[in-house]
């Protein structure tokens, strides 16, 4: 099977991944919960992970990296600790499920928000369209890195600035570019202040791009930001008190940590440091770049973006064919031994804003793994379908 659905999670995941995990169930045991050996190795690996995903991200204090089930949870946790209490907030057309789904929700709480449009070639459109949507009850600006329909790649790093010259907090949801672009909390500084995180919170997918299992998130914390939590329970640290504690990163990791998950994800990060961020993405967008080009020639396929740019794209790609639903596309090519996402990919506000709403997409999204051959075939496979 060629499996090109590397935006859900990727596959396969690099073998020191899958060694770790086995490893870490075969020795498993609680960390931090116990004094014996197996339960100290397990907090020695997580402490690890924990360094590593700093380090990755440009954290300067690990304990601000929190490790949470899924990039949902992490933007749960950093949405509803900041609007908790009511106000508005600023989005963009594009945002995934995670993030409009937790607003919905907080509609109840008296809780608005305006979705900015998005220019696929015009950063500075972008910025003024947001800058235009705040108000004085707007209390947080939250942004996806990246469309993870359309790959359409937003100015965070200038999105952030406007937010903070407003005072407003930056939520960055960076499911789709952890691992494709370099994301710096801190730009490596270790003297930093709080007035110069890029970012309030980051809220990563790592077995999206990081490669490592599912199960797992990652909520990081700028300097001067400390939002409420989302559940409470034990921690293993101050156990006499029946109130959470507010250390860092007890304070949000209540209850059993997914440690094959943590394991693996340390073998995850070291796996694209070394290989790096640039020739992954340049390996990607490669791949991408070659299936736009044969994709346009086709008179039967729609597509929705210029062909994709590193300035303002990540490597992915969405289409339809002309007189088929996205899921019967993915349907043929699923015969044909190619594995593919369709649908709406619980983005439903990227649809109304390109009108496939009915349709869906077809999505392409390669990863470090995927081959040149892998592309000419689902070429291949796309030019051999029938409309009548």
């Amino acid at each position: 099977m060629i499996y090109l659905d590397n935006s859900a999670t990727t596959n396969p995941k690099p073998r020191p991944v899958i060694q770790a995990c086995e490893k870490a169930l075969r020795m498993s045991a609680n960390p931090g919960r116990s004094g014996h050996e197996l339960s100290e190795e397990a907090a020695r690996i997580v402490y690890d992970t924990r360094c590593r995903a700093a380090s990755f991200f440009g954290v300067n204090d690990e304990t601000r990296v929190i490790f949470t089930p899924s990039c949902t949870f992490s933007l749960n946790t950093a949405i509803k600790s900041v609007l908790g209490n009511g106000g508005h907030a600023v989005i963009s057309e594009l945002e995934h499920n995670a993030v409009i789904r937790p607003l919905e929700k907080l509609k109840s709480k008296g809780v608005t928000f305006t979705k900015a449009k998005v220019s696929m070639t015009d950063d500075d459109e972008t910025v003024d369209n947001f800058r235009k949507c705040i108000n004085q009850n707007t209390k947080a600006i939250i942004c996806t890195h990246a469309s993870n329909v359309f790959g359409i790649r937003l100015p965070v790093e200038r999105l952030s600035a406007l937010a903070h010259s407003y005072s407003l907090p930056f939520i960055l949801d960076a499911a789709q570019s952890a691992g494709v672009i370099p994301i710096r909390m801190n730009n490596g500084n270790t003297d930093m202040i709080p007035e110069s995180d890029n970012y309030d919170i980051i809220c990563a997918a790592p077995h999206k791009g990081l490669y490592a299992p599912m199960g797992t998130g990652l909520m990081i914390l700028g300097n001067n930001t400390n939002p409420d939590t989302l559940i409470e329970g034990g921690t293993g640290s101050n156990s006499l008190s029946p109130q959470q504690p507010d250390e860092l990163p007890d304070k949000f990791e209540s209850g059993t940590l997914n440690y094959p998950g943590i394991a693996g994800m340390n073998e995850g990060i070291r796996f694209v440091e070394n290989k790096s961020i640039g020739r992954i993405s340049r390996h990607e967008f490669e791949l991408i770049k070659k299936l736009y080009h044969s994709l346009e020639r086709n008179k039967n396929v729609l597509l929705y973006t210029p062909c994709p740019e590193p300035e303002h794209f990540v490597p992915v790609l969405s289409f339809n064919i002309s007189g088929l639903h996205s899921e019967e596309t993915a349907e043929h090519l699923k015969k044909n031994g190619i594995a593919v996402r369709a649908g709406l990919h619980c983005a439903p506000s990227a649809h109304e804003a390109f009108g496939t709403t009915e349709t869906g997409t077809v999505r392409i999204s390669p990863s470090a793994f995927t081959t040149d051959a892998d592309i000419f075939r689902l070429i291949k496979a796309v030019n051999s379908v029938r409309v009548s």
